[in-house]
C-alpha cells in the first residue's frame, strides 16, 4: 500500500482525500516509479473539477513527476531499476508511487535535480512543442505570451528570447511584471490596467505579432486575434479563465488569413522518438543557459488541496512541486 491524494467526485480542492491505494507489480512495458517530486499543472484542476473528465472514480490526478525506477516489467529496455527519471503522461502522479508505461519515461541528466525535473518536464515539453513545432519561433519574430509570469509563461518567455525573438508578455500585477521582465520579456502589459490589444499595436507600430501563445482562453482568445499579423499564428493551449468561445471563422479571415490552432503536447509526443527528442531539447536549452527552472512553491503532497486553491487564486508564480 502507498499513500495518494484520491478524488471520488468532481468538485473544488476539498474533494481530495489522503488515502492508501494498492499498486500492482509492473506488467509488460511498465515501470514502477517511486516519486521524489510531483509537478502541479493547471490540467490537474480540470481533472479534479470535471472540466476534463477522468476515466473513472476513485481517481488519482496529476500528469507529471520525477523519481527513481523501482521495478520494470517484461519487455522494458528504455529504462532500468535505479534510473532517475521524469515524465509527463496520463493521470496518476499524486501518489508516493505509480505504474507507468516505460516508454513515457526520460532519464534526468546529471546536474538537474528531481525537483527541477518535476517542475519543468511537462511545461518544458509543452513549450518545446509550441515553440519549435506548432509554430517555429525564429530570430526576429515578435511573440506575445499571455500569463507570462505563470509556470508556462516564464518558460516560454525565456526560450523565445533565447531563440532571438522579441517577447511581449501580459501579466496581472506589478510583481508578476517584474518576473516576466527577468525571464526575458522585452515589454510587459498589465492587462488588469491596460487594453492589451491597443498596447500591442502601439508597441509594434501596428505591425502586430508573428505568433500569440494563449494559455488563458475565454478572456484573451478573441481579442488576441487582433494582435496577430497577416498570415501569423494564434496558438491556444490552455483555458485557465474558461473555455474558448465558439469561433466565427470569418474572424481569422478578416484578421489577415491568420492560422488558429488549439494545440496539445499529447499530439506532439505520440511516439517514443518524439518523447525523447522533446525532453532532450528541454535538457539542452537548460544546459545552454537559455532556460532557468523557476520552482517558486513547494507543498507536501498531502497538502495538494492547498496547492490547488492557491493556483486557482493566482497566488502562485512559476512552477509548483508537490513533495511526497
Amino acid at each position: 500500500m502507498v499513500k495518494a491524494m484520491v478524488v471520488r467526485e468532481t468538485g473544488g480542492p476539498e474533494v481530495f482525500s489522503w488515502e492508501d491505494i494498492e499498486i500492482a507489480d509492473p506488467g509488460a512495458g511498465e515501470a514502477l516509479i517511486k516519486h521524489s517530486a510531483i509537478g502541479l499543472n493547471y490540467i490537474d484542476v480540470y481533472h479534479r473539477n470535471g472540466e476534463f473528465p477522468v476515466p473513472s472514480y476513485p481517481a488519482v490526478v496529476g500528469i507529471e513527476g520525477a523519481g527513481v525506477v523501482e521495478a520494470v516489467g517484461p519487455g522494458v529496455n528504455d529504462v532500468a531499476v535505479g534510473d532517475r527519471v521524469a515524465y509527463t503522461a496520463g493521470i496518476g502522479s499524486y501518489a508516493e508511487k505509480r505504474l507507468i508505461a516505460a516508454d513515457r519515461l526520460v532519464k534526468i541528466p546529471e546536474g538537474i535535480s528531481d525537483v527541477d525535473a518535476a517542475g519543468i518536464i511537462s511545461k518544458g515539453m509543452t513549450a518545446e512543442s509550441m515553440i519549435r513545432r506548432c509554430y517555429r519561433v525564429k530570430e526576429g519574430d515578435t511573440v506575445l505570451i499571455h500569463a507570462a509570469a505563470g509556470g508556462m509563461g516564464l518558460i516560454m518567455s525565456q526560450w523565445c528570447k533565447h531563440l532571438g525573438a522579441r517577447v511581449i508578455g501580459t501579466v496581472s500585477t506589478e510583481k508578476k511584471a517584474e518576473m516576466a521582465r527577468e525571464a526575458g520579456c522585452d515589454d510587459v502589459i498589465l492587462y488588469s490596467k491596460e487594453d492589451f490589444v491597443a498596447r500591442v499595436k502601439e508597441l509594434t507600430n501596428g505591425e502586430l505579432c508573428d505568433v500569440v501563445y494563449d494559455s488563458v482562453g475565454a478572456t484573451t482568445f478573441l481579442p488576441s486575434i487582433q494582435c496577430v499579423k497577416r498570415r501569423g499564428t494564434l496558438v491556444n493551449f490552455g483555458t485557465s479563465s474558461g473555455l474558448v468561445p465558439d469561433l466565427d471563422m470569418s474572424l481569422p479571415y478578416r484578421a489577415g488569413s491568420i492560422y488558429v490552432t488549439r494545440a496539445s503536447v499529447i499530439d506532439y509526443t505520440v511516439t517514443r522518438e518524439e518523447v525523447v527528442e522533446s525532453a532532450n531539447a528541454v535538457w539542452d536549452v537548460i544546459k545552454a543557459g537559455g532556460l532557468t527552472v523557476n520552482v517558486n512553491q513547494t507543498y507536501s503532497l498531502k497538502d495538494a488541496a492547498k496547492a490547488h486553491a492557491d493556483l486557482e487564486a493566482r497566488k502562485t508564480t512559476g512552477s509548483t512541486v508537490l513533495i511526497p
